[in-house]
């Protein structure tokens, strides 16, 4: 039994749903997201509430039901309060730096790594090793800050690299002078 997918999804003030056949569009104060979900799983919506059903018990559409209300609420949030993942860098010389729309990256290669802001990601950098990737659609912000975190993933002798703020990185011991 989905535990998730029977959840019921609470709407805010100020959101808006359409449903269009398989496109769900959600509306809310920071933007708009639209999404094609699966016909297997039936919505309704009633209010401010929206309640997902399955037709049968099925593994594959038992994995579903949970997946579509899980992506409708992610939606639901991310146009409400919206979703951001922060990164740091650590090593001696890196910093990250905003030039008009463009992300800026010196971690230690020959060249800047840059990346290009728009209208569904935006980045902020507080200080010269910390930066914030924000938007409303998780997925993308998540895909985002996984790219930025790729270019110089932290290494585990001296823990440099670009990692997220929450993130352990197991440290190994290295040579030892025997």
């Amino acid at each position: 039994m989905s535990r998730i997918g029977y959840k019921v999804v609470e709407l805010p003030a100020g959101v808006e749903v359409k449903q269009d056949g398989k496109m769900v569009t959600v509306k809310g104060p920071k933007g708009e997201l639209t999404r094609e979900f699966s016909d297997k799983i039936s919505m309704k919506i009633d209010g401010t509430t929206v309640t997902f059903d399955r037709p049968s018990d099925d593994n594959k559409t038992k994995a579903l039901h949970g997946t579509t209300r899980a992506n409708f609420n992610n939606m639901v949030i991310g146009v409400t309060e919206g979703f951001k993942k922060e990164l740091e860098l650590r090593g001696v010389g890196y910093r990250a730096q905003m030039k008009g729309n463009t992300l800026v990256l010196n971690v230690g290669y020959s060249h800047p790594v840059e990346f290009e802001q728009n209208d569904d990601v935006k980045f902020e950098t507080p200080s010269a090793t910390s930066i914030i990737v924000s938007g409303i659609n998780k997925e993308v912000v998540g895909d985002m800050a996984a790219r930025i975190r790729a270019v110089r993933a932290p290494e585990p002798y001296k823990g440099k690299g670009i990692r997220y703020v929450d993130e352990y990185v197991r440290r190994k011991e290295g040579k030892t002078g025997k």
